[in-house]
């Protein structure tokens, strides 16, 4: 069995009378270790692939597993536990809380986990370990995202999700990123699933997934990921 496995997966919205299918019989695996983009142009259901599989989110037919464990049908109660224990999320908006210190906002993620890494482990694992002191204002917008990835790798997850993740950063700030992402999924053996609209990310993944109309329109797998630091978009 795959690490992740979604098996005709549907997600359909409901606003009175009107019903708009998200997800339309969705089916896809990834193994454990990967690092996978997700790839579409806008409204083509891959952000509510990321909330479903993320446990944000339930699908309206279908199975989704996780290392074994379906979510389909989980409680409230459960998904919570999920996304505590189990996913990372890393955001386009770094979402830091602006009056804790990087330190003190990778550790608010490590408080509610189950075998957290260490605050500062975490923040020289993405290279702001001297910065550890500094409040986000003082920070870059890179370095920012650098303290947003490592408050996601401090809960020690078993699946680090990142929605659009360089969308606000600049051209070389967002190769570091991407950069530092495929480096932790090669040292750490974290899964890594990453959506994305540009087509030029595709190049560095072990796997893509074309999503077009709900549907995993396409998946390919690459044996010779490029290095991040040869992309140009």
């Amino acid at each position: 069995m795959a690490f992740v496995e979604f098996e005709d997966v549907g997600k359909v919205y409901r606003t009175g009378s009107v019903e708009v299918a998200a997800v339309r019989g969705m089916s896809l695996s990834i193994e454990k270790g990967e690092f996978v983009v997700v790839v579409g142009p806008s409204g083509a259901g891959k952000t509510t692939f990321l909330n479903i599989l993320g446990g944000m989110d339930s699908p309206t037919s279908g199975r989704v597993l996780l290392d074994g464990k379906d979510i389909s049908c989980a409680t409230d109660r459960e998904l919570t536990l999920y996304r505590r224990h189990d996913i990372g999320f890393v955001f386009q908006f770094y979402n830091l809380v602006p009056n804790l210190t990087a330190k003190e906002n990778v550790e608010l993620a490590a408080q509610i986990c189950e075998d957290p890494i260490d605050a500062m482990e975490a923040l020289e694992m993405v290279g702001l370990g001297s910065r550890a002191q500094n409040f986000p204002a003082q920070l870059s917008g890179g370095e920012q995202q650098r303290v947003a990835i490592a408050r996601a790798l401090a809960k020690n997850p078993k699946l680090l999700l990142c929605d659009e993740p360089t969308g606000a950063l600049d051209y070389e700030t967002g190769k570091a990123i991407l950069g530092l992402l495929q480096d932790m999924c090669a040292k750490t053996g974290k899964t890594v699933v990453m959506v994305t609209h540009n087509a030029a990310f595709c190049s560095i993944a072990n796997r893509v997934i074309h999503v077009r109309e709900g549907r995993a329109d396409r998946i390919e797998l690459n044996q010779h990921p490029l290095p991040a630091s040869v992309l140009e978009w």
